[in-house]
């Protein structure tokens, strides 16, 4: 996966509460292949009528926020089932970070496993973010993962936490197989010796 260092870019705010993965994601969606169209499949009904028209009501149809990689939204965002699909579609659209207050579990763990970083502010912030953002239409976020924090360009940070392990794994661009793969040579060492001392099950 990519690395995550920090990343710079427009913000859309994403008033909602439990954003759940089927508005993520339809399930109709799930059987389709994760193609060049994957990523127009995000928030389809929420950003789409009965008759397929976009709507302009919807915050993410608005041409100030085509470039955005960065959504500020409510609690519980990403709850409901497990799928990983609400994930890929969001970063085949190009989102690499977003700010909630809470996430659901699942779906915090998906996005780390596929280098989408998952910030977790107090509500109070998250809400001051939202309404920063609504005033400034098309205003740029910077998530430092170094730092661990979030700030607005008049260099306000607001600090977060992640565990140090899940931390590192997103700083390299690792998976769970790459990180393994950083032990490659300790684990062909270890091969050896054991084939060495118990040749009988090597064969």
């Amino acid at each position: 996966m990519q690395p995550f260092t920090e990343l710079t870019a427009v913000a859309v705010p994403l008033a909602l509460a439990n954003v759940n993965t089927d508005m993520i994601l339809p399930a109709r969606f799930l059987r389709k292949p994760r193609d060049e169209r994957y990523g127009s499949y995000l928030f389809h009904d929420l950003r789409h009528d009965e008759q397929g028209r976009l709507r302009d009501s919807f915050v993410l149809n608005e041409a100030v926020y085509r470039d955005a990689k960065i959504i500020v939204a409510g609690a519980n965002f990403g709850c409901g089932s497990s799928r990983e699909g609400a994930v890929y579609t969001l970063m085949d659209h190009g989102f690499r970070c977003i700010v909630a207050p809470s996430f659901g579990d699942i779906f915090f763990g998906n996005c780390l496993q596929n280098g989408v970083l998952p910030v977790v502010l107090p509500e109070a912030e998250c809400a001051a973010l939202l309404a920063w953002l609504e005033a400034n239409p098309g205003a740029t976020l910077t998530a430092d993962l170094v730092a661990q924090t979030v700030s607005t360009p008049d260099g306000k940070a607001r600090g977060f936490t992640l565990d140090a392990t899940r931390r590192e794994r997103m700083l390299k661009g690792l998976d769970e197989i790459g990180l393994t793969l950083t032990r490659l040579p300790a684990i062909e060492a270890f091969e050896q010796r054991y084939a060495q001392a118990r040749p009988w099950l090597a064969r």
